[in-house]
This record gives structure tokens, C-alpha cells and sequence, in this order.
């Protein structure tokens, strides 16, 4: 028998904190396997609803142009992994490269495409961690409202979820209906 995730769900904080455990040990039991970096995708989804269809449009769109990174550099991908949960689509890349160049790449992917800013692309190095955008010299992610420092907004509640999930929403309308 086969069980379809159902589109539309709320997701509780708790079931977001167990998603979000779940992820960092599968980041972890890749690096320690195969001793090289890993890029984790998820969405900037806000509010309860984690799994809607435009959700998984936007994913599509993140994992096409993933890929197409990856192989327009010609980097070697030693294992993928996409999982469609309710709590959010999340993907998995081990690349043999260098962490820094890559978190480089998937940093100007998410400034540059339409659909960018609701990727979020963290680069994991076996041996130093995560690679933060600062280090590499990277502006700090904008908020989708008033375009401050998105971590200070979120953090504040500086915008009601209603008016950030709009904006997130009319994001993806306006990629989808662009032709």
C-alpha cells in the first residue's frame, strides 16, 4: 500500500525541530562517509503550511538548477538525495570539491535567480563545518519585506506571517507565470 503525503497539512513546531534533528544527522552521516562537503537544500517557507504544491514547483525549480551547477562545473557527486516530507522538500548533495568555492556558487544562485532568495543553500565542510556567506565575503540574506538583515526580522517578528507568506507567494506566481 502506498501512502500519499497530503499537500496543505500545518506542520507544528515540533514536527519542524524533529525534521530539522533528522537533517543534521543524515548532513553528518554523509560527511563522516564519505569524507567530502555536503549541500543541503530546503525552502524559506513561512507560516504552518510546509507542503503545498507551489512548494513543490519551487523545489523542482531549486533541484534543476542545483543539478545544472553541478554539472556546468563539472563537479563530481558522489550521492543525491531528494525527500518530499511535510514538513518541507529537502535535498542532499555530497560533492568532491571544495566547500568554499562551492557555497561561492549556490550563494550567488540564490542572489541571482527570481526564485533564489526562497533557497536556502548551506554548504557543509567535513572538516570546518558550515561555510558561511560572511566568510566568503557575502552579503547577509535580505528580508523578503523590507529588505533588513532576514535573520533580524524573522528573530523580531518584525512582519506578520500572513504578509511574508504573500510575498513568498507572489513570488512564485510571478516565476510561474512569466511566459
Amino acid at each position: 500500500m502506498t501512502t500519499v503525503t497530503p499537500v496543505q497539512a500545518g506542520v507544528s513546531l515540533e514536527a519542524l525541530l524533529a525534521a530539522k534533528e533528522r537533517r543534521a544527522a543524515r548532513q553528518a552521516d554523509w560527511l563522516a562517509h564519505y569524507q567530502q562537503p555536503v549541500i543541503s537544500l530546503t525552502l524559506v517557507t513561512p507560516g504552518e503550511i510546509k507542503d503545498s504544491l507551489r512548494y513543490r514547483n519551487t523545489m523542482g525549480v531549486a533541484l534543476q538548477m542545483c543539478d545544472q551547477l553541478l554539472w556546468e562545473n563539472r563537479w563530481q557527486v558522489l550521492d543525491r538525495q531528494v525527500l518530499w516530507l511535510p514538513t518541507g522538500p529537502e535535498a542532499l548533495w555530497c560533492v568532491a570539491h571544495q566547500a568554499a568555492e562551492m557555497k561561492a556558487h549556490c550563494a550567488e544562485l540564490e542572489q541571482t535567480h527570481p526564485l533564489g532568495r526562497l533557497w536556502d543553500l548551506d554548504v557543509i565542510c567535513p572538516h570546518n563545518g558550515h561555510v558561511g556567506r560572511v566568510s566568503l565575503g557575502a552579503n547577509l540574506r535580505r528580508c523578503l519585506i523590507c529588505d533588513e538583515p532576514a535573520h533580524a526580522c524573522s528573530r523580531s517578528r518584525n512582519h506578520p506571517v500572513e504578509q511574508v507568506t504573500a510575498r513568498v507567494e507572489k513570488m512564485i506566481d510571478d516565476w510561474f507565470a512569466r511566459d
